[in-house]
């Protein structure tokens, strides 16, 4: 009996092999042929501006990428954090622009595909490997990596605080989102949620975690971090158009309306009602302790109230789908709730590894224009509106021990 099991085990891993080998070599092909090779652009400005920084030719927002208006744009902390890249090889550092981004997707996928794992029975390592294949294709996730951006490593300190660190009470509770905030500003707004959620001392650590990089760097920088603050921060001409229909945001939808006068009004009308919705939401999850929907409707509506959201920016999507295939496989098998969360899952992803709205493009006029360049909007609207909040139980990570988020909750609130 024993015997057999193991041909039957040895069997079934070698399956295993072969299908994730399989997906593999069909995501490579897909990427050959779907991805665009930006040749690291993204990369290449952090690169000159902390060379022609590091080396004594200039000051940091001063330089430009040649023929272009695109400098480095984050704050000099950022600079601090990325300096040692300066004195690298340009391949080496690619290399370590790669490694990061697969690393930290990587580790935020495990912590929260595992607990399904578990609670489904599924082999861990080929789940693992499969949605780690499938996260390659994902048009966000390829975009960050061809670009060599910084949104996996945002997303990995902010998923740390909140799934381990906040959930959990820790005195260190903050310092991920503090941090994140520091190295580009946007995540400022998971500073927010743990006010609205009324986790005061994490919320004050994040704060002064942020302000104490800031004066940090001031004092390492001063020249850098003056201009920063009161010139580079502004020129909005250094980030691009916002109409351009890679902008994935409420300010893009208004945009792109009326690309000579967008609207402000409107943006900010839009943007209001977002977050009220996301306020309501949010306080809910944390209330229910469930504390990765909150990391997940946080970083949907980042992506829909910055005034600017590049496609690759949407890895903070990531969460939020993966939680819809956790809620689905919570439901009764064959039941409706399953089928349709599944059904959202796989038709979100599907789009969201599409290039789909490219096709608009150069002309995003007309009813369908308008619903063709904006489907990565509807999608984020759609997660924030839809993503079921789970009820109150234990939360289960790759450790296999429970966070105790729901108590942890009511203790620190």
């Amino acid at each position: 009996m024993g015997e057999a099991a193991g041909v039957q085990g040895t069997r079934r891993t070698t399956w295993q092999v072969l299908i994730v080998l399989g997906l593999a070599a069909l995501v490579a092909w897909f990427l050959s042929w779907a991805a665009i090779r930006h040749g690291f652009f993204d990369l290449q400005i952090y690169y000159g501006a902390l060379r022609h920084w590091a080396y004594g030719h200039g000051e940091l927002y001063d330089w430009l990428r040649g023929n272009t208006t695109y400098g480095f744009t984050y704050p000099p902390f950022a600079a601090l954090v990325m300096l040692p890249m300066a004195p690298l090889p340009w391949h080496a550092a690619i290399v370590v622009s790669v490694a990061a981004a697969v690393v930290t997707s990587g580790l935020l996928i495990w912590w929260l595909l595992d607990p399904v794992s578990r609670r489904q029975g599924w082999t861990r390592w080929y789940a693992f490997a499969l949605v780690c294949c499938l996260a390659a294709a994902f048009e966000p996730m390829r975009e960050t990596v061809n670009f060599g951006q910084v949104n996996t490593l945002l997303l990995f300190l902010v998923a740390v605080d909140l799934l381990f660190l906040v959930s959990r009470g820790s005195r260190w509770a903050g310092v991920g989102v503090g941090l994140a905030t520091s190295i580009k500003l946007t995540p400022g707004i998971f500073i927010v949620y743990l006010l609205i959620t009324r986790r005061w001392r994490a919320a004050a650590t994040a704060i002064l975690t942020t302000a104490g990089t800031a004066v940090l760097a001031a004092a390492i920088f001063p020249n850098a971090s003056r201009e920063y603050w009161t010139q580079a921060l502004w020129n909005t001409d250094r980030v691009g158009d916002l109409s351009f229909v890679s902008n994935q945001s409420l300010r893009g939808v208004v945009a792109r309306l009326s690309p000579e006068d967008p609207s402000t009004l409107a943006w900010l009308a839009l943007v209001a009602l977002t977050v009220a919705v996301w306020w309501w939401r949010s306080r809910a999850a944390v209330a229910a302790g469930d504390e990765a929907t909150g990391l997940a409707l946080t970083g949907v509506v980042m992506c829909l109230v910055s005034p600017v959201t590049w496609v690759h920016h949407l890895v903070w999507l990531i969460p939020g789908l993966l939680l819809l295939v956790d809620n689905a496989f919570r439901a009764p098998a064959g039941s409706r709730r399953r089928r349709g969360l599944l059904a959202f899952a796989v038709v979100a992803y599907a789009f969201l590894i599409s290039r789909f709205v490219w096709i608009w493009e150069r002309d995003f006029s007309g009813v369908l224009g308008f619903v063709g360049s904006n489907f990565y909007i509807w999608i984020s609207i759609a997660l924030l509106l839809a993503l079921p909040i789970r009820s109150r139980e234990p939360q289960y990570l790759s450790s296999g021990s429970p966070t105790g988020v729901a108590s942890e909750v009511h203790r620190t609130s």
